[in-house]
């Protein structure tokens, strides 16, 4: 099979997909059937376990239990944490220097102040349902 892409999908993308059903499980369920190349970095799980436990009440185990499952087929980058294109929300930097590293050529979010970017870098930064779109057209070609 070859893969399509390589994709960086933001934190909020993987704590939807563990919540609900929606795009943002479509992503990841591409990236687990091997179909994208999805990768992620030690800062972005991080984020991802702390908002899991906050806000979906998972207790230490089941975080763990849950990012053991991502880390099963996301690929893991070093960040060199030197990015300052996003002040108005550091973590976003992350994020940012993971798809670079990566050398992504999507960044998939929900996230208003990366999406008002468009791109960054090369890196086009698109919506679950947008990048769903731009799959189903590439896999028709």
């Amino acid at each position: 099979m070859i893969v399509a892409f390589t994709v960086v999908l933001d934190t909020n993308i993987l704590f939807s997909a563990t919540g609900w059903r929606g795009n943002p499980f479509q992503c990841v369920e591409q990236a687990r059937a091997g179909k994208i190349e999805a990768v992620t970095c030690v800062e972005l799980m991080e984020e991802l376990a702390e908002k899991l436990e906050l806000k979906l009440g998972f207790p230490p185990e089941q975080s763990a239990e849950t990012l053991a499952d991502y880390l099963s087929f996301l690929h893991v980058v070093n960040i060199p944490k030197t990015l300052n294109a996003v002040p108005r929300d550091p973590d976003d930097n992350a994020v940012l220097e993971c798809a670079i590293e990566s050398k992504a050529k999507f960044l998939v979010t929900g996230d208003m102040d990366l999406l008002e970017l468009k791109s960054f870098q090369g890196v086009e930064i698109v919506r679950a349902s947008e990048f769903l779109t731009i799959l189903a057209k590439q896999r028709s070609q």
